[in-house]
């Protein structure tokens, strides 16, 4: 097995904000570059006040809140009562009891998708997992990885899929669940669609991922009686990193909620000066040429209302006919003293946003670090100003590991074409990385002849388009759009010659179809798209260990990593 570290920035789809505070270090004084001086001090000084912790040291390891024990009693009991739940294993029942005697956790979470979701799931917990060890090798204070489990997201079709690759495309499998009204997902059971329709499902992935161990642990996590997206999900992340103590919490509860009540108290009665913030911050991230992950307008508040039906309902912000402010969720109007009275008697009903679901688990968690992927570390510049109001601080924001792994058959297919894997990505469809390995499978004599002519006519064009401008700026302008076309045309017949080449040898296709699927499937990363049960069938039982190892922090960037 061999590994390659690229830089973030080489990778496609990567925000603005998420690459300048992986690459340009926030704390130490780095320079984004390309940019003047000026420009690059107003950035940076963005960059702290959003991310006060730099992501490539450890100086965060030692900053974890130290919670009331009381808090951390009961902390314990809810996990304690979850984990039987989700069949975990002693490890991290053993994680969980270090919690109650003063342990600090580094935090990730996912939503719970069908079938345990993209590959970055794994990543994800990996990272956390590698991370704690780190930093309690470093700080001396014991760390524990915490997984927490984004049940109350209502974004059905988002969790109701999973992607599978074949030998010639990509399959999405969905169990097709329905509800009548947004609801928070993590208890819709996974059997309501029938169970003809979700055994058909297990077993079409079954198929998918050859069989074996891994569809055997899908079955008996997915097909379990009650089961639903978020106790299958947990169930199957358990086993997968049961050696690890990975402790996994699902937020929905009421207890949970309970524990994180006065950050949604917060939210109800200093939303004016969480407005303004994060209106001021919006302008902030704008003008420094950043995008804002997460929409904000005014009116808007940080929570989400479950209604006596179940719907998760966002709350908006109203003036009613008195002039006083009100609080809409759906077509009803509540006081802040109604929001008030459901969090004291129901504090489940009342469900934080993407910018205050942090706080609140960092309100819960005694969380020295948080382990996100490129868009949560992007909103987490808006959130920043949620932690300064509400908990006085800001938790450090960690990269998660971002890797591409490389089965030993697509390597030989590389090797064997001499074509790289940003190569592969750079081709961005199949049909462009064909007609790559069609030219380089031209006869060399071909080769050398449409290079030798190409060349030469690049400079007599570039000749005579210096001769003309010297004689007439609009005689310039006009050989250059000629010269152009020239060499569209010269371009045009190089493609002709590799087409040939691609229908003369019809493996060519097949090659590209693999590589593409296995690493850049439907261009997007493999991490993004396919599902971790395909890696876990793929590359074996030792898979959840070599990502814990390779979460390490010499690579900042993106890990290509070839078995």
């Amino acid at each position: 097995m061999t590994t390659e570290c690229l830089p973030i920035s080489s990778l496609p789809g990567i925000s603005a904000i998420f690459r300048d505070y992986a690459e340009s270090g926030a704390l130490t004084g780095a320079r984004p570059t390309g940019a003047d001086a000026a420009t690059d001090a107003r950035d940076m000084a963005l960059l702290r006040r959003c991310y006060p912790s730099d992501p490539f040291s450890y100086h965060w390891a030692k900053a974890a809140p130290e919670l009331p024990q009381e808090h951390r009693e009961k902390l314990v009991a809810e996990l304690l009562r979850q984990a039987e739940a989700h069949n975990a294993g002693e490890s991290a029942k053993v994680a969980i009891g270090k919690l109650r005697d003063g342990a600090a956790a580094v935090v990730t979470g996912q939503q719970v998708g069908l079938f345990g979701g993209p590959l970055l799931s794994l990543l994800k917990a990996a990272t956390a997992i590698r991370k704690a060890q780190e930093a309690t090798r470093i700080s001396g204070r014991e760390h524990v990885a915490i997984f927490w489990l984004a049940t109350e997201d209502h974004d059905l079709a988002e969790v109701d899929m999973v992607d599978l690759p074949t030998k010639t495309e990509i399959e999405e499998i969905k169990l097709g669940l329905k509800v009548e009204r947004p609801v928070p997902v993590g208890n819709i059971r996974v059997d309501s669609v029938g169970q003809d329709a979700l055994d058909a499902a297990i077993d079409h992935a079954s198929e998918l991922i050859a069989w074996g161990p891994v569809a055997e642990l899908l079955r008996e996590c997915y097909a379990a009686e009650g089961a639903t997206l978020a106790s299958a999900f947990a169930r199957l992340l358990a086993s997968i990193f049961a050696e690890f103590g990975l402790i996994l919490i699902d937020a929905a509860s009421r207890e949970v909620h309970a524990l994180g009540a006065s950050t949604l108290r917060s939210a109800i009665e200093q939303v004016d000066t969480l407005d303004a913030a994060l209106l001021q911050r919006t302008k902030e991230l704008e003008g420094a040429g950043y995008h804002a992950q997460v929409l904000v307008t005014p009116g808007h508040s940080l929570l989400f209302l479950i209604d006596e039906n179940g719907a998760r309902l966002p709350l908006r912000r109203v003036k009613a006919e008195d002039g006083t402010t009100q609080w809409k969720a759906g077509m009803r109007l509540y006081t802040t003293a109604d929001l008030l009275a459901i969090l004291e008697a129901s504090p489940e009903r009342l469900s934080p946003n993407a910018l205050l679901r942090a706080v609140m688990q960092d309100t819960i968690l005694p969380t020295s670090a948080y382990v996100g992927g490129p868009a949560e570390i992007a909103y987490f510049a808006q959130s920043a100003v949620v932690y300064k109001a509400i908990l006085g601080r800001v938790t450090a924001v960690l990269p998660r590991l971002s890797a591409t792994l490389i089965s030993p058959e697509i390597g030989k297919l590389l090797d064997l074409h001499e074509v790289s894997f940003e190569q592969v990505v750079a081709a961005r469809t199949i049909d462009d990385l064909a007609l790559r390995l069609g030219a380089r499978a031209m006869p060399i004599e071909g080769k050398r002849k449409i290079a030798a002519v190409g060349n030469a006519m690049d400079t007599e064009l570039n000749a005579l388009t210096e001769y003309m401008t010297a004689m007439s700026a609009d005689l310039g302008r006009t050989a250059g759009i000629s010269a152009n076309k020239m060499r569209y045309q010269m371009d045009r017949l190089r493609r002709m010659a590799a087409r040939f080449e691609l229908e003369k040898e019809t493996s060519l296709r097949k090659h590209a179809t693999a590589m593409m699927l296995e690493l850049f499937p439907e261009g997007h990363l493999q991490e993004r798209l396919l599902g971790g049960i395909w890696a876990l069938s793929k590359f074996g039982e030792a898979l959840p260990e070599l990502l814990v190892q390779n979460a390490s922090q010499e690579c900042p960037g993106h890990r290509v990593i070839r078995f």
